[in-house]
This record gives structure tokens, sequence and C-alpha cells, in this order.
């Protein structure tokens, strides 16, 4: 408290492309692995992509050190959105009194995470069709085949107008609005709750790095899933009149992935959204609080 929410925006802005700029090649192996073997039946597919490590060493090989930065300018403009919009809404609830409430903080974080993802969405959208793409031979999912971040936007409004731009916003809205109110309640909770045992100090970097750290295992607990479909339903090829081909919606995307792949489809990639989760929920908010305090 006792930041205005105009700042709050720069600050949850600010700290969002911080953390993102350090873990955007976690990003781009968390994509690459969500998209492989799409729709396919375990084990029938050919997996250029084994676990994080080999993966990120794959990418490597095909695109070069650089390919692990893909869509890092798209990510960036994601992350100074959705923040700067998720961390100003939940300023003025915090303002209003309104996480003070039983569950008041985790309604404050999911309305926030939404009202963010809308508002980010059409970067997001460019940010996973250019980490996407690579060569023939490493190709997982569709290939959209945009030169660069402006390329990509210009080109998805030519094809289908500004609707094509939030093509996907229906998976990302749940995404972030789990994510959202999972990190910002288990945040605030483990941050409180460390410095009540006086195990660190109230308003050290360790106490908001121990809150981060427990926040970064639930946020990728409960996201995955969701992390999946939205993944998917941003990335699937379109109709002329940008109706996807392969999933009508969120809904029907979960019936697919669990009927194709089985209920661990939906899991694919935990441990590279963990690894790229976990350090980015810690980093965002160390720098939103410290900034705060600042």
């Amino acid at each position: 408290g006792g930041v205005p929410p105009a700042i709050d925006l720069v600050l949850g802005a600010t700290a969002g492309c911080l953390a993102c700029f350090l873990t955007n090649p976690l990003e781009v192996v968390k994509t690459r692995l969500q998209l492989q073997g799409e729709l396919q039946p375990p084990g029938t597919y050919h997996r250029p992509y084994r676990g994080v490590l080999r993966a990120a060493v794959a990418v490597c090989r095909a695109d070069g050190l650089r390919g692990l930065q893909k869509g890092l300018a798209a990510g960036l403009l994601y992350q100074g959105l959705m923040n700067g919009v998720r961390f100003y809404c939940y300023s003025h609830a915090e303002d209003a009194g309104w996480t003070g409430y039983p569950g008041g903080t985790v309604a404050a974080g999911a309305v926030a995470g939404a009202v963010g993802a809308i508002v980010g969405s059409p970067a997001y959208l460019v940010k996973t069709h250019l980490q996407a793409q690579t060569l023939s031979a490493m190709a997982v999912g569709h290939q959209h085949n945009h030169e660069n971040i402006s390329s990509a936007f210009r080109n998805i409004y030519q094809q289908h107008g500004v609707v094509g731009l939030w093509r996907g916003v229906t998976g990302a809205v749940p995404r972030v609005a789990v994510g959202s109110a999972v990190q910002l309640a288990t945040f605030a909770s483990a941050k409180d709750w460390v410095c009540e045992r006086q195990w660190f100090r109230t308003g050290s970097w360790a106490a908001v790095l121990a809150g981060g750290m427990v926040s970064g295992v639930a946020v990728a607990v409960t996201m995955t899933p969701f992390d999946v479909i939205s993944t998917r339903l941003y990335n699937q090829p379109v109709d002329a009149d940008g109706t996807g081909k392969l999933y009508r919606g969120f809904l029907d995307c979960i019936l697919q992935i669990s009927s194709k792949e089985g209920l661990l489809g939906l899991y694919k990639g935990l441990g590279a959204v963990y690894l790229r989760l976990g350090p980015h929920t810690v980093l965002s908010l160390f720098f939103w609080d410290k900034l705060r305090n600042m």
C-alpha cells in the first residue's frame, strides 16, 4: 500500500519487463514443448525437444544463441501491458480496501489478471507465433512465418482485422486470471507468514524472495493446463474468416487434448513452465515490491 495506482502501473510494467528479459529463453523452450506432438497420441510422433536443457540446446542448434530470445520484443510488450494493467487494477483494489475482505486478495488478483490478459492479448499472440518459428526439421505446431514483430502485427491485421489480433483471448483470460489470483494471494500470504515466524525481517529482500518462491510453485501447478491451452489456441492455423482449424474454443481445446494426448497432455512442458514461472514470479514480484518501497 501507499503507492498511487498510476505509479503502480509503471512499476508493474517495469518489473514485468525486467523479469521477462531474464526468463524469455525458458518461454521459448516452454512454447516448443507445449506444441510438440499436438493432437497426437503419446509415443507416435517425432520429439525434437526432450526435456528443458536438451530442448534449449536444440533451439540453439537450429536458431543459434539468438534463438533463445525469439519473440523478446513481443514478450516485453506483453509483460509491460499485462503487468502494468494488472498491478494498476490490484493497487486500486488495495486502496478501496477490497483486499481486506475474506477472499478479497484472490478475487482482486483474478479480476486484475483478466483485465491485463485482455489488454496484452495481441502481444501474446505475436510472441507465440514468433517463438514457435524455426527450421522445418525442428518445427512443432503451425508455422506462421512472420519476419519480425511489426510484420506479424501487420499480417494479422491485414488478414483478419482488429478482431484477429485478439484471437485466442478466451484461453488467455482464464490463464492469467488463475495465475494472477494464485500469484498475488500466495505471495502476500507467504511473505507475511515468514515474517510472523521471524525467519526474515519484515520488508527484507529475503522475505520477498521467500514469498515469491512459494508463489512460483503454486502458480506453476495451477497454471500449466491453462498455459498449454492458451499456447495451442494462439498458435493454431485459421481459416480466411479467422476460425480456428484445430480448436473451436477453450472447452473444445481441453476436450481434444484430453482425448487425443491424455490428461498428461495438459501438463506438457511442466518443467519448463515451473523453471520459467518460478524465476519470473520471484523476479517480477521482487522488482515490484522493491520498486514500490523505493
